[in-house]
C-alpha cells in the first residue's frame, strides 16, 4: 500500500518536542462584552481591592504633591525665587515657576494609577484607557477637533452673556511676547500630562473602581465628579462648572467606551484657560482659583460648550461605530 506523502512518521526513539514553561500571567483576562465602567470586574474583583486601591491612589497623590512642592522649594532657593510663605498670595514668587510646580505635582499621577490597577486589581493598565485596552489615538484626534469647535462656541456665548449683564468678560488680553512665551512653553509641554492624569484618576480609576461593584454608572460618575470638584477652590459658580464638566466627561467615557473624549476636551480647555491668562499677564490669577470669583453668567458658556461637545461626540461615535464594550 502506498504511503501518504503528506504524512511523516517520526523516527523510532525520537522524543516529542519540549516547549519552555510559561508561568501563568499576573494579569487576568478582561471581561468580555463589558462596558467601560465594568472593565475591572475580573475574577478577583472584591470590594476591598477597590477600597485599598483608592486609598493608594489618594495617599500617593498627596505624597507626590508634597515631594514636588518641597523639590520646588529647594529649586526656588537655588534660583533665588521667593518660596511659599514668602510670596504674597502665590505658591512661589514667580508665576511661571509656580505653574511648573503645580503641573508637575499632577502629571506623575499617571504611573500611580497604572501601577495601582496592575498590582491591586491584577488587570492590564490599558483597560483604564478604553475597552480596547489602549488609547484609540485616531478617535481622540477626532474628539479634539470637536473640542475646538465646542470651546469656540462656549467662549463666544460666555462673552455675550457677560457683556449683556454689564460684566467685563476679560477673556482676551495681550502682555507681549516676552511675558507670554515662557509660560506658553510650560503650558504646551506639561498641561496635556496634567489634564490626562486628572482624567485617569477621576473618570478612569474612580468610575471603574466603583463600577466593578455597582451596576448603574451614575453612582461612579457622580462620586468621581464630586471628588474632582472638592479639589478646586473656585466660587460656587466655578464649582458648578467643574462638577458639570466631570459628570459629562464621565458619561461620555461610559457611552464611548474610553477616556479619549474626556482627555481631548480637558487638555484643550486647560490649554485655552492657562494660555489666555498667560497672554494677558494674569497667570497668577489662574493659579489662585479663589482670588477671582467666577461670575454666574459664565455658566451659559459652559452649558453650550458641554452640550455641543457631548452631542458631537455621541453623533461621531455612532457614525464611526466606535466600540463601547470590550471584545
Amino acid at each position: 500500500m502506498q504511503e501518504n506523502p503528506g504524512h511523516q512518521t517520526p523516527a523510532y526513539g525520537t522524543q516529542p518536542p519540549v516547549y519552555p514553561y510559561q508561568p501563568p500571567s499576573w494579569f487576568l483576562p478582561t471581561p468580555s462584552g463589558a462596558r467601560y465602567d465594568h472593565l475591572a470586574r475580573n475574577a478577583v474583583a472584591r470590594p476591598w481591592r477597590a477600597i485599598v486601591g483608592t486609598l493608594i491612589v489618594a495617599v500617593g497623590f498627596v505624597v507626590i504633591n508634597v515631594v514636588v512642592v518641597w523639590a520646588g522649594v529647594v529649586m526656588s532657593m537655588v534660583l533665588g525665587i521667593p518660596a511659599p510663605l514668602q510670596a504674597e498670595g502665590q505658591l512661589f514668587g514667580d508665576p511661571v515657576f509656580s505653574l511648573v510646580v503645580v503641573l508637575m505635582a499632577l502629571a506623575p499621577a499617571l504611573p500611580l494609577v497604572y501601577g495601582t490597577a496592575a498590582f491591586v486589581q491584577r488587570r492590564r493598565p490599558g483597560t483604564l484607557s478604553s475597552v480596547a485596552g489602549r488609547l484609540r489615538w485616531r478617535w481622540m484626534l477626532s474628539c479634539a477637533g470637536l473640542a475646538v469647535l465646542a470651546l469656540v462656541l462656549g467662549q463666544g456665548v460666555q462673552a455675550l452673556a457677560l457683556s449683556a449683564s454689564g460684566e467685563d468678560a476679560g477673556l482676551f488680553g495681550w502682555a507681549g511676547w516676552s511675558v507670554f512665551l515662557p509660560p506658553l512653553i510650560v503650558i504646551v509641554l506639561l498641561v496635556p500630562f496634567q489634564a490626562a492624569a486628572e482624567e485617569y484618576i477621576f473618570r478612569g480609576w474612580f468610575v471603574q473602581a466603583v463600577g466593578a461593584h455597582v451596576r448603574n454608572p451614575v453612582w461612579s460618575i457622580v462620586l468621581g465628579s464630586a471628588v474632582f470638584m472638592s479639589l478646586h477652590g473656585y466660587s460656587w459658580a466655578g464649582l458648578v462648572d467643574v462638577f458639570g464638566f466631570g459628570v459629562v466627561m464621565g458619561w461620555l467615557a461610559v457611552r464611548t467606551g474610553g477616556l479619549e473624549a474626556a482627555i481631548s476636551l480637558h487638555v484643550l480647555n486647560n490649554l485655552l484657560a492657562f494660555g489666555q491668562a498667560a497672554a494677558a499677564g494674569h497667570l497668577e490669577d489662574a493659579l489662585n482659583q479663589g482670588k477671582v470669583p467666577v461670575p454666574w453668567q459664565a455658566l451659559s458658556g459652559t452649558l453650550v460648550q458641554l452640550g455641543v461637545y457631548a452631542f458631537g461626540v455621541l453623533y461621531l461615535a455612532k457614525k464611526r461605530s466606535i466600540s463601547t464594550i470590550s471584545e
